[in-house]
């Protein structure tokens, strides 16, 4: 049985999860509206992505014999000023993301929580993808200045995401 320290925050991060999935389909909608189908194609991909780390720690939850608690979710912003201004958004959340996910390493440790201290392992290095995958994208943005052929050049690049 899990401790309920350890099932508490799991479900907040379980909401976090999920609400990345929010934040990235609310980008997803901003560039589908704006015309940049790529973009729009790889945060929805993103979003995607995000509800199953949500659905990874239901699942886990439920193995260690605790209940998930769906909680509300925060309204996301609705749109961005620029394609680049959502990935700069982008990456400030998942620094977020990986800062509580650090947090609960740190809580598994305290309270001798060895199974979910393996099980956030995964999730540890998935943040370390997430960050480096963007960081690579908005590099792109800054190599492509003012230059909008480029940037119809990357909307397609990202538009390819499976």
């Amino acid at each position: 049985m899990i401790k309920k320290e350890m099932l508490d925050a799991l479900n907040e991060q379980m909401a976090k999860e999920i609400g990345s999935a929010y934040l990235y389909g609310a980008m997803s909608a901003d560039f589908s509206v704006n015309d940049w189908n790529g973009f729009a194609k790889w945060m929805m991909s993103q979003a995607k992505e995000e509800m199953s780390h949500g659905q990874k720690i239901y699942e886990y939850i439920l193995e260690r014999g605790g209940r998930p608690v769906f909680t509300a979710l925060e309204k996301p912003q609705e749109s961005w000023d620029a394609p680049k201004a959502a990935f700069e958004a982008s990456l400030k959340h998942e620094k977020l993301i990986t800062s509580s996910i650090d947090g609960l390493v740190n809580l598994a440790r305290k309270i001798d929580d060895k199974a979910t201290e393996y099980f956030l392992q995964w999730f540890v290095t998935e943040q370390v993808e997430e960050e480096s995958t963007v960081e690579g994208i908005l590099a792109k943005f800054d190599k492509l200045g003012d230059k909008n052929q480029g940037l119809f050049l990357l909307d397609r690049e990202l538009g390819a995401r499976e």
